[in-house]
């Protein structure tokens, strides 16, 4: 199975017509994966006995053929928990853990036929930007491969690119589904807040963490997002709002839509050849029939310091339950309690992971709480009103994903602080809980350069409207890495 001349729909239509088998299918995927990952190293876990046995049980069963998931080999990142089937969070701490329930994301995928092959790699607890912070692993880009796939869900993104499977969940707390689908040249949308359930994901920013899918093209992201979306009772931060049917307006086109492009998203720091591929997004916009206008985001240059101390105050409070006595790695020569705290998380965390704690418990300790948390609080409520401002009278923002293309492995890792900057243009995106979703858009120099289109609270449907018509009108999506054979 050549996953780069398919899609959801033609391989949909081989199972329905049995023209190949779910076994088969699995089968085939499964060599993929094993003929690819050793360049790529995408998955941490593959579940090739797993995987057999639920195709066994589908092809028993009948392919649904008015589900389009139904018989669908589909990769998950290692933060989503898995009934049985090992999930790291690709942190040596989480090691060797393995859940008693199924995220919910999960399920409705199961539920639907689809069949889990593996688990991808990505930055420990989803810290980070390159996948080079996992424990286990470093991910490559397909496109190059002494460049990073992004982060933090490098290892799904890169999965989608080397054709190993169609479709990936990710999760997206900074820019972590749409700065890799846009190093890795694929389609990455990162819901409201609350459109998916939480429960089941390992977190790292409760108020910000949010589940999305990661395929080849903008139908079948929209398909995966309309089986994993809808209210969940185990997660009351999930909306109970109406599920529209995500690919109804997948050729509306975009005549008459309103898009705004944020001169500050465009401003110095931007490479060059990226802001060429916004520019040029935006008159195939125009000559679709949208408008395209220049509007601002004043406090967008405050984003990344107010993110920085929310996420890392979020998930100093969530990583506290790893303490080396309910489950998780243990340090063996622990002769106390304190002891086992300290030896446990010291050696079980990688030192991004520590370095955000620090910070996190550093902004919510007492008498720094007010001048660092309540203020970046403040932050994000300025930011959520410019983009309320903004969307009275437009009905999308066109931005680029990140500052410049996939950058080589090794390069950021030991600044800090450079790597954090490589965020600035998506996490405000998860500051004010918005849809945002990259898209292929073109290339610097041999690698992708996606765009991202960022809609009001809860208007999916725009976004992916949008995403749609640019990609009937161009080619990008169908570009594929070396290891395709195309490029």
């Amino acid at each position: 199975m050549n996953y780069f001349d398919q899609s959801l729909s033609s391989v949909h239509e081989k199972l329905a017509s049995k023209a190949i088998s779910a076994t088969d299918l699995v089968k085939q995927t499964l060599d993929n994966i094993k003929n690819v990952d050793s360049k790529i190293n995408a998955f941490i876990t593959v579940d090739e006995d797993g995987a057999l046995k639920k195709a066994k049980q589908i092809d028993e069963k009948g392919i649904d053929s008015n589900n389009l998931l139904s018989g669908m080999p589909i990769a998950i990142k290692d933060n989503m928990v898995t009934k049985g089937l090992k999930t790291t969070a690709a942190s040596k701490i989480l090691e060797n853990f393995k859940p008693i329930y199924d995220a919910t994301a999960v399920k409705k995928l199961n539920d639907l036929g689809s069949i889990n092959v593996g688990k991808t790699n990505m930055d420990e607890f989803a810290m980070g930007g390159s996948t080079e912070n996992s424990a286990f692993q470093t991910t490559h880009n397909p496109w190059d491969e002494t460049k990073v796939p992004g982060g933090s869900s490098g290892g799904s993104a890169a999965a989608v690119a080397a054709g190993e499977v169609l479709a990936a969940l990710g999760s997206d707390t900074g820019g972590s589904i749409r700065q890799p689908a846009s190093f890795n040249g694929v389609v990455g949308m990162k819901p409201t807040y609350g459109r998916v359930s939480r429960w089941g994901l390992i977190a790292f920013g409760s108020s910000l963490d949010q589940i999305g899918p990661i395929t080849r093209n903008v139908f079948d992201n929209a398909t995966v997002l309309n089986a994993i979306a809808g209210h969940d009772d185990h997660d009351l931060t999930s909306s109970d709002k109406v599920i529209p049917d995500f690919t109804s307006t997948l050729n509306k086109g975009v005549k008459g839509l309103k898009i705004g492009i944020p001169s500050e998203f465009m401003a110095q720091g931007l490479d060059d050849d990226v802001k060429q591929v916004v520019l040029d997004t935006a008159e195939t916009f125009k000559k679709l029939g949208a408008t395209v206008e220049e509007v601002s985001l004043p406090h967008t240059q405050y984003g990344v310091a107010a993110y920085y101390i929310i996420s890392s105050s979020e998930a100093s409070s969530n990583l506290q339950r790893f303490d080396g006595i309910r489950y998780g790695y243990r340090a063996k020569d622990a002769k106390s309690l304190e002891d086992v705290y300290v030896k446990s998380r010291s050696e079980g965390f990688g030192d991004e992971v520590k370095r955000r704690i620090m910070l996190g418990t550093f902004s919510l300790s007492a008498g720094f709480y007010d001048a660092y948390f309540k203020k970046a609080a403040q932050v994000r409520t300025l930011m959520i009103n410019d983009f309320t401002k903004i969307f009275k009278d437009f009905d999308l923002i066109l931005a680029p994903t990140a500052p410049t293309p996939a950058y080589g492995i090794g390069e950021d890792i030991s600044d800090p602080m450079t790597m954090y900057m490589n965020d600035v243009l998506t996490l405000p995106v998860n500051l004010a809980g918005l849809p945002g979703m990259s898209i292929p858009a073109g290339f610097s120099k041999g690698l992708p350069v996606g765009v991202q289109l960022i809609g009001r609270p809860y208007d999916e449907l725009t976004v992916y409207q949008a995403g749609s018509a640019f990609e009937q009108d161009t080619d990008f999506n169908k570009q594929t890495p070396k290891m395709g054979g195309n490029n």
